[in-house]
């Protein structure tokens, strides 16, 4: 029988997930694990579905062992809206409380979609103490709550990458097209949310203003924004090399089809999460090729020969659900973290809080997106070796609709492509 990472093949899951059902129905009672998200986006969708993906693994080899006794898991969602333009926050506080008074779960999994929802609920979450692995949310001051009170916010762990090595990653691609093409002149588009202001910020500081670049323009976008060709002018009329676009927004492709079409001489490289899937080449009219794009986690999305369990993950979420993964950020870490869990709580020999967190710091495992264990703000380190860390990729976007990893070296398939009128400036 093939097996999925040491696990049972999907066919038989869904086989035995049948068969548990009705007459063989579970006799221990279920562990229920919270999905409160914006079930209405692409991210937060596939997060759960990848979640769920993970609970019928699991529980087709019989459950969770808690103590003496294997009890299954059972996933409970609530759309909170909290990526939704004009949803204040403590609406989306409202849904996570509701979804905690009233499933009770063990442990609440993906979170909040935006920043401000999660730094806003981190209190809530404190005071009914039950354990989150969020897999979205990205602002690094959530890490800083938990290092300045960990004893209140020990609750709190992060498996998706954030904003602190979404910079390390966008640094690391500009350091290496300046290295390879001698390019330095930026020019910077970022949607107005605290994720992306704050990484366009560091990136700036980090590396731009100690690399030699010039930052010839920034310009900031609300939600929803549709058009982008005045801010495209400016960058041909600057003489920007290279093009860094930080963006979540569906309607953020929109951005490439206009570089496309106006044929800006400037390389787009940044991260635009509609642009992440396969699907992507047909919604946007074949007209995002030669885009550079960062994947937030190994498996979302994207895969690499080189990392057999995210090959083997999206080839099970496309026969689960029949349809590939069109998202760059969530999904993969939404599947480890019901994993993760489920090792924790088998370490811990119990569901109590305290003592499942305990655990979850001890985490150090092999999965979809390379090594996983946390730092001492509970976040999931990542790097540039699956080896030792969770790892993101970059890759561009082919002429063909095709995807190929260019970055970082230990992962790449090919090299970046210059834009139509673009020549190396050495």
């Amino acid at each position: 029988m093939k097996r999925f990472g040491g696990r049972l093949s999907l066919a038989s899951v869904i086989c035995v997930a049948v068969l548990g059902t009705g007459v063989m129905a579970w006799a221990a009672e279920p562990i229920v694990l919270g999905v409160p998200t914006s079930l209405g986006f692409l991210e937060g969708k596939e997060s759960l579905r990848a979640v769920k993906m993970a609970v019928e693994e699991i529980n087709a080899t019989g459950g969770v062992m808690v103590g003496d006794e294997k009890r299954p898991f059972a996933v409970e969602s609530l759309d909170i809206r909290d990526a939704a333009p004009g949803v204040p926050v403590p609406d989306a506080l409202l849904g996570i409380e509701k979804i905690i008074l009233e499933k009770k779960p063990a442990a609440l999994l993906v979170g909040p979609f935006r920043s401000e929802a999660l730094l806003a609920a981190m209190d809530l979450i404190a005071k009914h103490r039950v354990p989150m692995l969020g897999t979205i949310a990205m602002s690094p001051a959530s890490e800083a709550k938990i290092k300045e009170k960990p004893a209140k916010y020990k609750y709190i762990f992060r498996l998706c990458l954030n904003a602190k090595y979404l910079v390390k990653y966008l640094a690391g691609s500009m350091a290496f097209i300046k290295e390879r093409f001698g390019f330095d002149k930026v020019y910077i588009l970022n949607q107005d949310v605290a994720w992306a202001r704050k990484t366009a910020e560091i990136t700036t500081q980090v590396y731009f203003d100690k690399a030699g670049w010039t930052v010839v323009g920034h310009e900031a976008f609300p939600t929803g924004t549709t058009d982008f060709s005045s801010a495209l002018m400016k960058v041909r009329a600057k003489g920007a090399q290279v093009i860094l676009p930080i963006f979540d927004m569906p309607q953020s492709g929109i951005l490439v089809k206009q570089w496309n079409g106006m044929k800006v001489p400037a390389v787009m490289a940044g991260f635009i999460s509609p642009l992440a899937g396969p699907g992507a080449w047909k919604t946007f009219d074949e007209k995002i090729g030669g885009a550079v794009n960062c994947n937030f986690e190994m498996g979302s999305a994207i895969s690499s020969e080189k990392m057999e369990q995210s090959v083997e993950f999206l080839d099970a979420y496309e026969k689960r659900w029949g349809e590939p993964i069109q998202a760059g950020h969530g999904p993969a870490p939404s599947y480890e973290s019901v994993y993760v869990l489920k090792e924790a709580i088998e370490r811990a020999g119990s569901l109590a809080p305290d003592a499942v967190v305990e655990e979850l710091e001890k985490t150090n495992r092999t999965g979809v997106m390379g090594q996983i264990h946390f730092d001492e703000g509970h976040q999931a380190v990542y790097d540039i070796n699956p080896k030792t860390a969770a790892v993101a990729a970059v890759f561009q976007w082919t002429s063909d609709g095709g995807r190929t990893l260019v970055f970082p070296p230990e992962l790449a398939a090919g090299e970046i492509q210059l834009p139509e009128g673009l020549k190396p400036a050495k």
